[in-house]
């Protein structure tokens, strides 16, 4: 008997497939609620324990209800795989929301899942009221949400339930991922979480001693620590508290945040050469190149603005927001250290474009970054030279273009269409986001900023969103956030599933 397919006439056994997976990313999400549910009974939060009960209870129940019942032997096909990736990170955040909703700091439901949205995206965008009194149990689910989904929430799957066979490269793919580290996704899975364990380690700890050096107690400072590593490694860019990174007034603070916000842009690809000591791959890899070349060139280009506009004139305060901000930006990680809404009133115009092309170009592929990626932009340099090459040498010359990523490639026409193809995806997304600000009366600068911070993953904010905004705007963005985070194959495989099923003929 042949696989089924979600191509041709969609059965049971499709459902079954994708209910599966999909239920085993709703066990590990309920799972993971354990652990903010235990701080907020160690913390007297019961309230919001309680709301934590809810909603774990809730997901593992649906999540296990799925397993049994959707539970099928037959293989698991690219589509399948897809659309199940869809399925899990449309529904995760439904889960997720119910201890915040419960916890009495957001409007509506709405508000709660675009939170959830935001803090599994990794984007950093926030509808919360009054922050800054948050139980901190919440506060944790809300950076614990951004761990998740920086490394992926079906590499939960693939590492805790140790989902085999080779079709479960499409769950992995689904996820953004291009490519595996190790011979098979299994050990690409369990190495991902390796080193963010690793680097959580170190982190958490460099950021405890810096908070206890800028006065803050242990056991708060130990709190702070952890949630800023969350914040920072999984470019999420979720606050502790209102004023971001601002609140702790510590140079030693932000020094420790731009390594690990560039260790989370870091592809774990580039991680794994490193960790092989294979260091040379640092100088060598076209993605560290681009990335490198380009954040050098947007605090440039920020520190020019910020001089220009007269927001900073100072050397040190202009290097310190200048470079804190490019870091923020181009790893779409969102965290700040000035109030958004000053992008607009006191920077002048060169340096918040400068943000918006740091979010839209985003980090390496492979990393927790969003946005357009490092190496489409580095692909996309070398084919225009190839071109310009090709147009000055002779007509029968053979002009051959190479790049480094792990291994020296040819550069080939497939990969410069793919580039150009998800460009003009990415260049999409952002205008249409836009495009519906502008329909609602925002300023074309604002508009722009937000609709790319929600697309991108980038996370910072000129204050569009907020509890207030109009509904339709808050739907748009958790649609850019869902889409730029999966980079639209997997929504776009689940969108041709379900409208098979709608047709209901071959």
């Amino acid at each position: 008997m042949s696989n089924p397919t979600v191509l041709f006439r969609p059965d049971l056994r499709d459902f079954r497939l994708i209910g599966l997976y999909t239920g085993r990313v709703l066990l590990g999400v309920g799972l993971a609620m354990g652990v903010p549910t235990a701080l907020a009974f160690a913390l007297g939060e019961t309230n919001e324990a309680w709301g934590f009960v809810i909603g774990a209870s809730l997901a593992i129940l649906v999540g296990r209800g799925l397993e049994l019942s959707c539970r099928t032997n037959a293989d698991l096909s690219v589509a399948h795989g897809l659309s199940a990736v869809a399925a899990a990170w449309l529904l995760a955040p439904l889960f997720g929301a119910i201890p915040l909703v419960l916890s009495g700091h957001y409007a509506t439901f709405l508000d709660s899942y675009f939170e959830a949205m935001s803090g599994f995206a990794t984007i950093g965008l926030t509808l919360a009221q009054d922050l800054d009194h948050m139980a901190r149990s919440v506060n944790l689910w809300r950076h614990l949400m951004q761990f998740i989904g920086g490394q992926g929430i079906i590499i939960v799957v693939l590492t805790i339930f140790a989902a085999g066979g080779r079709a479960v490269g499409s769950l992995y793919v689904g996820e953004g991922r291009e490519e595996t580290i190790l011979p098979n996704v299994i050990r690409t899975a369990k190495f991902i979480w390796r080193i963010a364990i690793t680097y959580a380690a170190v982190g958490i700890t460099l950021l405890w001693i810096a908070l206890y050096v800028s006065g803050m107690p242990p056991g708060l400072g130990l709190y702070h620590a952890a949630s800023l590593f969350m914040a920072a490694f999984d470019t999420g860019g979720f606050a502790v508290q209102s004023s971001s990174v601002a609140f702790y007034r510590s140079l030693v603070v932000e020094g420790v945040l731009w390594a690990v916000m560039v260790a989370g842009a870091t592809s774990f690809a580039l991680h794994y050469y490193l960790w092989q000591r294979r260091r040379g791959e640092l100088w060598r890899n076209l993605e560290a190149r681009v990335l490198a070349t380009t954040t050098l060139g947007l605090f440039a280009l920020l520190a020019v603005g910020l001089a220009q506009a007269g927001a900073v004139t100072d050397f040190g305060p202009l290097w310190r927001h200048g470079i804190f901000h490019a870091i923020s930006a181009h790893t779409t990680t969102g965290l700040a250290t000035v109030p958004g809404t000053l992008y607009v009133s006191d920077w002048g115009t060169i340096a918040p474009a400068a943000i918006v092309i740091g979010m839209a170009l985003g980090g390496m592929a492979g990393s927790t970054a969003g946005g357009i990626k490092a190496m489409r932009i580095g692909v996309l340099v070398k084919a225009v030279r190839r071109d310009i090459r090709r147009a000055l040498l002779p007509e029968d010359a053979v002009v051959i273009e190479r790049y480094h990523a792990g291994e020296t490639r040819l550069l080939g026409d497939r990969q410069v269409r793919a580039a150009v193809t998800v460009l003009l995806l990415w260049l999409t997304l952002y205008g249409s986001g836009a495009m519906l600000g502008l329909f609602y009366g925002y300023d074309l600068e604002l508009a722009l900023f937000e609709s790319t911070a929600a697309a991108s993953s980038g996370g910072l904010s000129v204050g569009v969103a907020r509890p207030e905004m109009e509904t339709p705007l808050k739907l748009a963005y958790i649609a850019q956030m869902v889409l730029g985070r999966l980079e639209f194959i997997a929504l776009f495989a689940l969108a041709g599933y379900i409208f098979a099923v709608l047709r209901g003929r071959p």
